[in-house]
């Protein structure tokens, strides 16, 4: 397929599209010296006219002189702008989508003669996909999900909140949850160092053996068959250290300490929740509920959208330009990704793209946008939820547009196109939840994390 453009010099451009697969071709464009010289000697005698060259005075050196000098460069430069702005042009006419950016043929770049050729040949290679085709209506499988709470749920974060917010105290004797200090050493090593650790990081079923232990008490064990989290995090040593732990150790016991709950007292409440929101258990309990269910609903929305968009991608079925995304990847990072890099995370990016193609292709042909005011509303939530975490909810009111501000401009504005991008896709699953007749299902704790299992 052969499309022409006039410059402006009106003489026709020819650029011609070579298909090699359903998602890769080759873009040839062919420029005579018609096509720029013109614009080349426009900026030579531009240059001339401002040029300052020993032997003449500024502005008075001929041309002749000036394309000595600078011929080649200015060549290079203006052929540099024709190709992109008709390659530009040419892609944007096409019916297919563009993907990454168009890659040029090295070999043929390395092989022109810029003091002697008239005609160049230029090729590049492009990767793209059809229109996407998404069929969205009641026959699309959807699901929306809602948590119910249990009793022991609940409870055990009202534990957990205590306890986090509970004060270390002496044990007399080692139990379950207390953190033990004293002098670990390897018995055929050279190893020893005082540490502190907590019983968590030991596994089941060498528990037994550290409970019930006492100040002064002396207990053996082999760190790598005894603790199940990281030894060099656990005991905060180095790696270096940790391959001398390797065999039995044993550790004197100098501390036990234990963590008291916090009382259930308006202190606490107003800790928590913020001064006044509540001022009984009742109300506390109450409160710890709502919260929990809404940190819950949020996960299931999340686990449901992925969901959805399985279904979508699969319908969808985009055929990427594999070979052709690697290498764009490769090249376009400049050396910062190995080949292996790209080869490991490829199929996450083929995801993305793949969702990303298709949430735009329903929101195009649906009329669905993401509003500017939506993007202020949501990044004031976030910082609102991130501040409040610091207990600084009452102090950023007054500050919340220059954070937000701020916020929105980091990143060269990409801050700003991720966040509208992410409520255009959140409209796109509305929208689909909704035409496909989501049926909500109510589930356990329990049953979701089967579900995250699974």
């Amino acid at each position: 397929m052969i499309k022409s453009y006039s410059i402006q010099n009106s003489l026709a451009l020819e650029i011609t599209l070579d298909k090699h697969t359903e998602n890769q071709a080759s873009v040839k464009i062919t420029l005579n010296e018609a096509d720029y010289q013109p614009k080349v000697d426009a900026k030579l005698k531009d240059y001339a006219k401002k040029a300052n060259i020993k032997g003449f005075r500024p502005g008075k050196a001929p041309v002749g002189i000036v394309k000595k000098m600078y011929g080649t460069s200015v060549l290079v430069e203006e052929i540099n702008t024709i190709l992109s702005e008709e390659l530009n042009n040419y892609l944007k006419a096409q019916s297919f989508r563009i993907l990454g950016e168009p890659l040029p043929e090295i070999e043929d770049a390395d092989a022109i003669d810029w003091k002697n050729q008239k005609t160049f040949d230029f090729t590049y290679r492009i990767g793209f996909v059809e229109d996407v085709q998404v069929q969205v209506d009641a026959s699309l499988a959807a699901t929306a999900y809602e948590i119910e709470l249990d009793e022991k749920t609940i409870q055990d974060t009202i534990t957990n909140l205590r306890e986090q917010n509970g004060e270390k105290v002496d044990a007399e004797a080692s139990a379950e949850g207390d953190s033990l200090k004293g002098v670990l050493k390897a018995v055929n090593g050279e190893f020893e160092e005082e540490v502190s650790f907590e019983l968590s990081a030991v596994n089941e079923k060498s528990l037994k053996k550290f409970l019930g232990l006492k100040v002064g008490d002396i207990v053996e064990f082999d760190p790598s068959k005894t603790i199940s989290a990281n030894l060099a995090e656990t005991f905060n040593v180095s790696e270096e250290d940790v391959a001398k732990l390797a065999g039995p150790c044993t550790l004197i016991v100098e501390k036990i300490s234990r963590t008291q709950p916090v009382e259930l007292n308006q202190e606490f409440f107003d800790r928590a929740f913020g001064p006044g929101v509540v001022s009984t258990e009742e109300e506390f309990e109450a409160k710890v509920k709502e919260l929990l269910a809404e940190n819950y609903n949020r996960e299931l929305r999340v686990f449901a959208d992925e969901e959805l968009k399985k279904t979508l991608l699969a319908q969808a079925n985009i055929q990427l330009p594999e070979e052709f995304l690697k290498e764009w990847l490769i090249r376009s990072n400049e050396g910062k990704v190995s080949t292996e890099e790209v080869e490991r995370e490829y199929p996450a990016y083929a995801r993305q793209l793949s969702w990303s193609l298709i949430s735009n292709a329903i929101a195009k042909a649906n009329d669905i946008q993401a509003t500017h005011e939506e993007v202020l509303a949501r990044t004031r939530a976030m910082i609102r939820e991130q501040m409040g975490m610091y207990g600084m909810s009452e102090q950023i009111e007054q500050y919340m547009d220059t954070f937000v501000d701020n916020y929105l401009k980091e990143k060269e504005g990409n801050n700003y196109m991720q966040m509208l991008t992410s409520i255009q896709n959140d409209k796109v699953l509305d929208f689909v939840r909704e035409k496909a007749e989501a049926a909500t299902e109510v589930v356990t704790v329990e049953k979701f994390k089967s579900m995250l299992e699974n």
